[in-house]
This record gives C-alpha cells, structure tokens and sequence, in this order.
C-alpha cells in the first residue's frame, strides 16, 4: 500500500534540506570567492598610487617674459600642484647670479633654461648639472645634445641678418654687408657682455676662416653700434633708426608677421645657431618636478607650444612656423663647444676693448 507523505510532513522535509544547504553553503572555504573588498585592498597593495609632483620649482632662463610664462602656464596645465618661481634676464647676467649663489654654496634655481651650450659645458666642468636622460629626448639630434644628459637643447635659434625693407632697396646676401661702404652707420648688434647668444656669435665667428677678428675689427671701422640685446637691435632696425642688425630669427619672422618693415636674410656664408638648452642643478631641492618640467618642454606639446610662439621646435617631426627654416633647411657655422666654452671670458674682454663696449 502506498504511502502519501500529509501537506505537514511535506512542508517539514522541504525546511530541513533548507537549513542543510545553507550550512553547507557556510562552511565553503572564503578564498574560492573573495569579496569584491577584498579584490580592491589586493590591488591597492600590489599598485600604489603614483605620489603626486608638488612643491615650488625655481626656474631661471633668458627667455622673453612672455615666452616663459607660456611655457610655464602650460607646465601647470598638468602639473598644478606645482608653483614654478621665475627669474628673467639676459644669459650673462642669470649666469652671473648663478655663479654668485654656487660660490655662496646656496644654489637657488632647480632649473635652467639659457642662451647657448657652452655656458652649460661651463656648469657641467663645475659639477653644478645634474644628468638627466629626459624619455622625450630621443627625438632630438644628438648633435643638439649632451651626451651624458646633462643639458639638452628646447630650440634650433639662429642668428640673422635684419633690414629695414623700407630703407634698403637691393636686400644684402652676406654679413659682409654690415662692413661695407652703403651700410657704415647704419648697423646694431647686441652686446655679448650682456646677451649670451652675441657671445656665442663671436665664439663662432672669429673662428671662421672667412671672418675672425679682423671682421670684428671691421665693424668697429663701420661705425657698428653694440646694444644691449637682441630686442633693442629689433627695435632699431624696425624703426628705421637702422637699416642693418645682427638678431635672433624668430623676432624679425615676428615683427614681419606683425606688420614691420623688415626682412629675414640667412646669409650665404651660414649662420651661428643657438639651442637655448635645458638643464636640472644638482642642488634641485625638488628633482621629479624639475624632470617633470624638463619633460614638458622637451616633449611633442612643449614644442609644438614652441613653434606656436614662433621658434624652430629641435624636436624632430614638428614644422617650423611660418617665416622661419627648418632645422635641415638651416647652413650652420658652428665651433668646438669645449673651445668656445674655455674661450668665453677671454672673447668677451678682446670684444670689448676693441668695440669700446660696456
């Protein structure tokens, strides 16, 4: 005879397998399943958070005011915890204020950006640098660099010839114009005691076969006036009170964009360039941001920031702006960077005493 269980019984049986399963449930060891809590405090461990770049930075240069705010604006875009404090002036006065605070033994500026190589070869024999191989260097030229990464150049500068188009009908093709009877009186340089890319000019100059001192010696016949720096020398011959000057490319491509009389000449014989290179101090006080600020102007935004305020960008791969030759377009006359660096001084006093310059 068949039994059947009655609605009690049933309901009872269905409740005690309840209660087996879920104890069976209980007793399955944790490790099979980890808690979603326990997956976030494993990977916390194994991938710490990258520590945040902060603190000031002190930053030196030589460059433009305005250009210096550029670059460091876009610095802080990515890197606001930062405060970068500035100094401005001319290579050779920054330099003299670095000297001054290196013999002190209090060196201030965690980072440096002036005129020329040279001047850095100089902090390099001091042990003043520290090396830096910068990721985003590697599309740079090495030629533009140091090899053992303690500067690197942020632009190719190239030093020109200036003319009033409005005042010079036939525009000149050499630097010779600038000792020639049509243009006695009528030149400006700046001065290399107080620009660093002047003094890296006469460096390179006086030891071309085709120049040396004696065209140094025949400015000086043509009455060639030495200003303070590259700006003045712009100023003057923009305004007619020159016809001639000796400058930097990227403000004469900006005046003549702006409207100015003047015309942008790269002189047959080749032009003295400059990379305006970079830099971290040994005594940095906060070295990721100065890397960080180094990076930054190193890398393809920095330079295209670069060539948006009218520089060759030294990074390969980014065009030159409107006006200005291309680094491979670009004759160079250059010399031994160890040469003109130990030369430097002994240039600048020989240039003043035979330009009557201050």
């Amino acid at each position: 005879m068949k039994r059947v269980l009655s609605p009690k019984w049933t309901l009872s049986l269905f409740a005690a397998v309840a209660v087996f399963g879920l104890a069976a449930c209980g007793s399955q060891p944790s490790s099979t399943s980890p808690t979603p809590a326990a997956n976030t405090a494993a990977t916390s461990e194994s991938a710490p958070a990258p520590a945040k770049i902060a603190g000031s930075l002190s930053f030196y240069t030589s460059q433009p005011d305005a250009d210096a705010q550029a670059l460091i604006e876009g610095f802080s875009k990515n890197n606001p915890e930062v405060k970068v404090e500035l100094f401005r002036s001319g290579t050779e006065e920054v330099m003299s204020r670095l000297q001054a605070e290196a013999q002190a033994g209090q060196v201030k500026v965690d980072v440096l950006l002036v005129a020329d190589a040279p001047t850095f070869a100089s902090l390099k024999k001091q042990d003043l640098l520290m090396p830096y191989a910068s990721p985003e260097a590697k599309d740079i030229p090495a030629e533009w660099k140091d090899a053992e990464g303690a500067y690197t150049g942020t632009k190719v500068m190239a030093t020109v010839l200036a003319v009033n188009s409005s005042k010079v009908a036939a525009l000149p093709d050499s630097w010779k114009v600038l000792t020639s009877p049509e243009a006695s009186n009528k030149t400006i340089m700046p001065s290399p005691l107080y620009s660093g890319a002047a003094a890296y000019n006469i460096g390179v100059l006086t030891r071309q076969a085709d120049f040396g001192w004696d065209y140094i010696a025949g400015l000086k016949a043509n009455q060639m006036t030495v200003t303070k720096g590259n700006g003045a020398v712009l100023k003057s011959v923009a305004g007619g009170e020159k016809e001639y000057g000796m400058v930097v490319d990227y403000l004469v491509a900006r005046a003549k964009k702006d409207g100015s009389p003047v015309e942008l000449i790269y002189p047959n014989e080749g032009v003295p360039v400059i990379t305006e290179p970079i830099g971290i101090m040994k005594a940095t006080k906060n070295a990721e941001a100065a890397k960080a600020f180094v990076d930054y102007v190193l890398s393809e935004e920095g330079q295209q920031l670069a060539s948006s305020l009218g520089y060759t960008p030294i990074r390969k791969g980014i065009a030159a702006p409107e006006g200005l030759r291309a680094q491979d377009q670009i004759k160079v006359l250059s010399a031994n960077t160890d040469e003109l660096e130990a030369n430097r001084e002994a240039d600048k006093k020989k240039f003043g005493e035979m330009m009557g310059a201050k």
